[in-house]
Parts: structure tokens; sequence; C-alpha cells
């Protein structure tokens, strides 16, 4: 175990492609690099506020014991061996192509290697401006810093692929936002995370250079990125090869977006891993009372794009955004379009496997989809709380009247049922005890299988607001609660936080909705 100082670096990525190498971060365009060599800009005052011991022991580091260390963690120095840089990348936001974009308040470091020879890209994100902040002033508030980090770390224990966090600065800086973009911009403290992933690779990353006719680039990404994080993948067809394998990663990561109830916000292709992880986590959510519709980003209002019952069709529409970026490397795209034909049959399967797997269901047939789609209709027309109901479903009296079946489930639901959604509700469970009972696993088997697929704990919006509130006036005991209980999300340990949104969090700013600037 080393400190960070301590540690192995390369610069591949920096190596091995042409950068804008004059260092300045004035907003640009940069035609035909891959990047701009960039330095953090210093923050007054840090201070380490959270640390992940288990992603720094995979690390194979040691927790900061030294100004020096923390200030590697703030962007105030950069070690010698590092080449720190913003990508350049473009992007299609709410479905318009947006042009040049590129890493406006993110900085890669360099690429730390591990004793086990594993490479990881670290990032710090909100340490200063590049030549993608465009108007912006590349920094990150306490707010959207703490999301990000308490987030990236929850979903890694939800069992949800994703980039992940290592720590959490705050900077002594105040900076401005408007929070909602309605005119009203106001101090708030500035933080940084470093993010780690294998790569922050993302769609846009190759669209941009299809973009603008820069085919040599594109081609050279591509196999960079098959040689390095594909290298299973040989022969003449590997990009092929490749697109498929992107497109499985994309449709299972759907699944266990919906598995947990997670609706990212804002799914743009610029926010889209090429690694299939859940990556940038902006106005994100969980599902508090079960609503397809739902979006908690007020950017994506009034069209409700990246809506939770969207996420799976919008993740096809950007993995069609890739293939045509991927179409000068081919002499027609008919099989490309045929690999992406592939998605629907990736993302169904495991959706109704995962979705018997959350109801306790074994062999899934063409009735059980049909009961399983009822779970979804019923749950949207009486929204349930999402996390409630699963979890209430796994102790489900099997032999009690009507009455008592419902009154079972009372604590989901955030007001009372109608007659007629009382029916529906019924006439759910009714159908699904009958397909219960017919299970070739036992009782035991079933519980057991429901209780590894639903999640407990989640990180609600009004937890996370709670925990901004007591952190930028000094307090850390709710944050602390939360990094502990979010190790152990599908255990009965953190049941003070097992209760429905409250009331007064659907009024709240920051807890009901949120934008691209949370």
């Amino acid at each position: 175990m080393k400190q960070l100082s301590e540690a192995t670096y390369k610069n591949d990525f920096v190596a091995q492609f042409k950068g804008d190498t004059t260092g300045s971060a004035k907003p640009r365009q940069t035609p035909g690099v891959f990047y701009g060599l960039i330095k953090p800009t210093p923050v007054k005052e840090p201070l380490l506020l959270a640390w992940s011991d288990e992603l720094a022991k995979e690390l194979g580091l040691t927790r900061p014991t030294d100004s020096k260390e923390i200030d590697l963690l703030a962007g105030n120095t950069i070690l010698p061996n590092m080449k720190s840089y913003a990508a350049r990348y473009g992007g299609h936001q709410f479905g318009n192509w947006a042009g040049q974009l590129g890493d406006g308040r993110a900085i890669t470091l360099s690429e730390l290697i591990t004793s086990q020879n594993k490479k990881f890209e670290l990032q710090l994100k909100g340490a200063g401006p590049t030549p993608y902040s465009r108007r912006a002033d590349g920094r990150a508030v306490l707010r959207s810093s703490v999301r990000e980090y308490l987030m990236s770390e929850a979903m890694y224990y939800l069992g949800v692929p994703t980039t992940r966090a290592l720590s959490l600065v705050a900077t002594g800086d105040d900076v401005l936002r408007d929070m909602f973009y309605n005119g009203h911009p106001a101090y708030e403290p500035g933080a940084i995370v470093m993010r780690v992933a294998p790569t922050f690779l993302r769609f846009g990353n190759y669209e941009i250079f299809t973009a603008l006719g820069e085919t040599e680039n594109l081609k050279k990404l591509v196999n960079w990125t098959i040689e390095q994080h594909f290298p299973h993948i040989k022969g003449k067809n590997k990009v092929l090869q490749w697109f498929r394998e992107v497109v499985i990663k994309t449709a299972a990561l759907m699944v266990e977006w919906m598995r947990v109830g997670f609706v990212h916000g804002v799914m743009n292709t610029d926010n889209m891993s090429i690694l299939g992880l859940t990556i940038d986590y902006g106005p994100y959510s969980f599902v508090d009372d079960f609503d397809l519709n739902f979006t908690p980003n007020t950017t994506d209002l009034p069209g409700r794009r990246y809506a939770f019952g969207k996420q799976p069709s919008v993740a096809k529409w950007n993995l069609g955004c890739l293939a045509g970026a991927l179409a000068p490397l081919f002499p027609d795209t008919k099989e490309l379009v045929s690999v992406l034909e592939e998605y629907d049959e990736a993302f169904w399967m495991r959706y109704y496997r995962m979705m018997g797997d959350k109801t306790g269901i074994d062999d899934i047939n063409e009735d059980d989809v049909t009961l399983l789609r009822n779970f979804e209709k019923t749950l949207n027309h009486t929204k349930a709380d999402m996390t409630i109901f699963f979890q209430l479903l796994i102790n489900l009296p099997m032999n009690a009247n009507e009455e008592k079946l419902i009154a079972h489930f009372n604590d989901s639901f955030y007001s009372e049922l109608n007659e007629e959604q009382k029916t529906e509700f019924f006439t759910l469970l009714k159908d699904y005890i009958q397909r219960v009972n017919k299970n070739k696993i036992s009782a035991e088997e079933r519980v057991a299988l429901m209780k590894r697929t639903n999640p407990r704990f989640i990180l609600r919006n009004y937890l996370l607001h709670q925990a901004i509130e007591e952190l930028t006036n000094g307090e850390d005991k709710l944050f602390a609660q939360l990094q502990q209980a979010m190790k152990e999300p599908y255990t009965n340990k953190w049941d003070q936080f097992f209760a429905k949104r409250p009331d007064w969090a659907s009024r709240t700013a920051g807890c009901s909705m949120l934008s691209c600037s949370s």
C-alpha cells in the first residue's frame, strides 16, 4: 500500500494520441486533436471530507496523511510524472447534435497502475477551467460533488456498473451557480471529486471525429480502445465485435438501472460510457413513487426524453449515434444496423429475468412476461413506492384475504387507493400468488433470491439534500451514516432510512427536481 504520491503512473493516452499542448485554458475549438493538456487550478483551502477506503485498497493506496497528499486530491499540485489533460469529445444533447463539448470541468491527471498491473484513470471533477469549459468556470459546488461521491459509490455496492469516487475535497472557495437557470445565481461552497474508472471514454469521443471528417483519428481511437479495454477481441471483424459488446454492455446497464429504480436524468451521448458504466452523475434520482414518466431533471421538461421508463429506448438511440460514428470504418451500414438491432433481445431477455428475480419467479415463460408487465402497469397506476413495495412483496402473506393483502402494502402507498386501484392491485397479487405456487424452487430460495435482487436502502434525494445542508453548516453526522448505509443496501441494518419520501421533500428544490447544474 502506497501514498498517492508514491504510486506508479503512466500517460498512455497522451503518449498515443495528438493533443493541444499549449496548456491554455482559453475556451476554443481544437480540431484534429484528442485532448488538451491542462493543469488544475489551485484552490484556497483544501479539506478532505471523504475517502473511499475500499476503493483505495483496490488501487493499492493508503489514506492521505498530510497536506501534500490532499493537495494532489485538490489539484493544487500534480506529480512530475503526470501529464494532466481534458479530453475532447462531442455529443447529442436532448436529441440534437451539440458539436464539440469535451471535459469542461474534469481533468484527468494520469493512469494509475496497480500491483496487479490494472490501469485506472484518475480524474478530478471541479478542478478549474479547460479548453472545453466554454463559458463556464470549470468548478463544481459541494452540493453536486457530494451527490457524485456518494452515488457513484452507492451504485457500486448495489452491484450496478459505475465509475467510482476515491475522494471528496472541499476547496475553501465559493462558486457562483444558478441552480435552476432561472436568473437567481448564488454563491455556494466549492468541492472536487476524484473519479476513478478504467477509462472515461464515451460515445461522444468517437462522434466528434466522424462529425468533422477526422476518419484517421476515429480509426486510431477505435483500434486503441479495443486493444486497451477489449483485448480479447481479435481478427478481421474486430470493430463489429467490439460494437456488439458495447451494445450488450449498454443493454445490461439499462436493466440494472431499472432494477434499482435509478434515473440518470441526462442521457446525452457524451454521458454514455464505452464500457457500459454509469457515468457523469448530475440531476439523477432514484424512483420513489413508481412512475415510468418520472424525470428528476428540470432541463428535461416538458418532453421528459430521459424519463425512467424511456431510458432503455434512449440507450438504443444513443447506440445508433455511436453506430453512425463508426460508419466510416465500414463499406456500408448493413452490419452495424444488424448488430444494433440485437439490442432489443439483449435488453428484454435480461429485463424479464431481472423482473423474475425481483418477484421470485423461477423460469420465465410467455405467461410470466404478461404478469411481469402487469407489475409495471399496476405500480405505475397506484404509484406505490418502488423500493418499499418490492421489500414488502418478499414477505407477502400468501393466504390472506383481499383486505389484508392490500393492507400489507400500506406503508408503500403515498395516497389511499381508490376502488379501481384496489381491484387492480388485488388482481395482480392474486395472479402472482398463483404463479409463485408453481415455482420449482422452494419458498426459502425464492425469498433469498428476492432479497439479493431488491435493495432495502437507496440514496433517496431527500437524504442527500439533508446531508448536503448539514455539511454546508459544518456537520457531518448524516453524511457519515449514509457512507456506511450505502455499503449494505440489501440488509436491514439501516432501517431508520427505510421510509417513503416525506411530504416536504416533494416541494423542496434539490429533492423533488434538479437541474443539470445540480
